[in-house]
This record gives C-alpha cells, structure tokens and sequence, in this order.
C-alpha cells in the first residue's frame, strides 16, 4: 500500500501512517529504509491488521536531497551571533548550538572565537550539509 508518516514518537520508536482514510501503527523495527522517519515522508507497506509491517521510502525520497538551507546565512550568522550557535540552530545541530551557547556564557566569550572559525569552515565549505545531510545552497 502507498501512504504518509502521519507522526513518529523518536523516544518511543513507534508512529503512524495514514493511508486512505485508516491509520496503521508501526515500530521503527518495520522500517526498512536508512534514515529515519520524518512526518510527510511517503511510503509503501504492508498491512497486518491493525498495523503497518515492511515499511519503505517512496523512490521520489530517495533521490538525492535537495538543498533548503543557504550557505551564506549559516556563514552571515556564524560571523555576527556565532557566540549564541544561532548558526547551528539554523542548520539544524540543535545541541551543537545549546553547547556553543553554554559555552560563551560559561568562558566569558569563548563561543565567539568557536562562531568565527565556524563562519571560516561554512565560508571553505568544510561544513556543507545540514543536520539532515542536505547539501546548502
């Protein structure tokens, strides 16, 4: 059957899928695919009552990944509030940024020289994905 991830619990392992107009339980054990799940992810599966077994990406998720995030924010961010690890909130590194951020506060700026050689690294393109592995654009 062809369907959507209508929500994932990471802390649970466990979602929905919506087909149709039914929804199915699953594990993270019935996924088959390499990255997790996502909400809106389309997908195929099977159906064992009440539950989705044998669950995979729809091709058009395999593709390779499109870019979202732009290159010259990360940088723009990392140079102007690198301190705060805006930079890496915006690319996704969510506890990267709350680290960078405890950082300055608990070094009296030591984050800022961290947000500066972050802003370099974006600018030579050693730091070209996202947190979901998406090129920058």
């Amino acid at each position: 059957m062809l369907g959507q991830i209508d929500s994932y619990d990471a802390d649970a392992k466990t979602g929905v899928v919506k087909s149709a107009d039914k929804t199915y339980t699953f594990h993270i054990e019935d996924w088959l695919a390499q990255v997790p799940p996502d909400e809106g992810d389309e997908i195929t599966f099977e159906v064992e009552e009440t539950a989705a077994r044998k669950i995979n990406l729809v091709g058009a998720a395999l593709a390779p990944p499109a870019a979202v995030k732009y290159k010259y924010v990360a940088a723009a961010l990392a140079l102007l509030f690198g301190y705060t690890g805006i930079h890496r909130i915006y690319l996704g590194f969510y506890w990267v940024g709350l680290a960078q951020l405890l950082v300055t506060i608990g070094t009296v700026g030591y984050g800022a020289l961290w947000g500066f050689v972050d802003a370099i690294l974006i600018f030579s393109g050693h730091v070209n994905k996202d947190a979901k592995g998406r090129p920058l654009k």
